[in-house]
């Protein structure tokens, strides 16, 4: 059982083979190779589809699923981790009889090893900025990660053959982690207590406001590269006139902010997101063909 028409929305960076291998699940495959600016451009590419694949970086609004009566299936090439956080409206499709799935683990690696590339340049001022006045180790820092699900648990054993002291705040406690000897914290002790801080949370979570930038305080090292925002805005920016401060971000958390601070000293923004290696591109291309596969094989099944 094949799709009439599967449409690639935007640029999902799957890999030049498994978008060769879509034409085996549609009569009809048209890949777009951009990302959309307006939402008359993702209906008019959506509007005739059975399947759709999209990016995080596109929004399938409801208004979207709605202008797509033969949609059945849309395949996210990025992670779902919540409704609530998700570009996709996944309980409209869902109610509509829509199936949405998303991939996990794909890009994690490639964002560990960011991190602490950019953490290792800073502390010995290979760049140019340094944070300290000479250079420091690894294993003299205190190091608090925010969110330890895959990509902060990831960053956890990256981490340790470097020895710094591990801490970690997260909704639920990771007893497996802490016999690792990451221990968990109180987000606010967190805060105070680790000289880094580096931030992993889903999209739309905002965590940190002025009450914890200032129990952050001075002298620390701010790394975020999650999807968007986690923080307020106007108690970020106080905190970066603090003295010794400094906060690193990938391109896709540069993103959320506006353009004056990337021109900020105590800011190393990148324009390149984290962990597009060529094995993140392998990994995500394969996860969504295998969920496009089940899904075809529930459906024939059933049918």
């Amino acid at each position: 059982m094949k799709f009439k028409k599967l449409v690639c929305i935007d640029e999902t960076k799957m890999n030049e083979a498994s978008v060769k291998r879509l034409h085996d699940f549609a009569d009809e495959v048209e890949v777009f190779s951009d990302y959309p600016e307006d939402q008359q451009t993702i209906i008019d590419r959506a509007k005739n589809a059975e399947a759709i694949l999209v990016s995080w970086h596109t929004e399938i609004s409801a208004e979207v699923i709605d202008a797509a009566p033969n949609l059945r299936y849309i395949g996210m090439a990025c992670s779902l981790y919540d409704v609530e956080s998700a570009n996709v409206a996944v309980d409209h499709a869902r109610s509509k009889g829509i199936t949405v799935t998303g991939i996990f683990d794909y890009g994690d690696p490639g964002v560990g090893e960011f991190i602490i590339s950019e953490l290792i340049q800073l502390l010995n001022g290979y760049k140019g900025k340094i944070w300290k006045n000479e250079p420091v180790e690894l294993n003299s820092l205190k190091i608090g990660i925010i969110g330890l699900g895959v990509t902060g648990q990831l960053l956890a054993d990256y981490l340790q053959p470097f020895q710094p002291s591990i801490y970690y705040f997260s909704r639920t406690r990771k007893a497996d982690y802490e016999q690792k000897g990451v221990k968990f914290l109180e987000l606010e002790e967190l805060l105070k207590t680790c000289d880094v801080i580096s931030i992993h949370l889903p999209k739309h979570t905002e965590l940190l406001n002025y009450s914890q930038f200032e129990q952050l305080g001075k002298a620390k090292i701010l790394i975020n590269t999650s999807l968007g925002r986690p923080f307020e805005l106007d108690a970020f920016e106080n905190w970066l006139q603090n003295e010794g401060n400094f906060a690193i971000f990938d391109g896709d958390a540069m993103a959320s902010l506006p353009e004056k601070f990337s021109g900020y000293d105590q800011v190393i923004s990148n324009k390149v997101s984290a962990g597009w290696s060529l094995q993140t591109k392998n990994r995500l291309s394969e996860k969504v063909i295998e969920n496009i596969q089940e899904y075809i094989q529930q459906e024939s099944t059933e049918g």
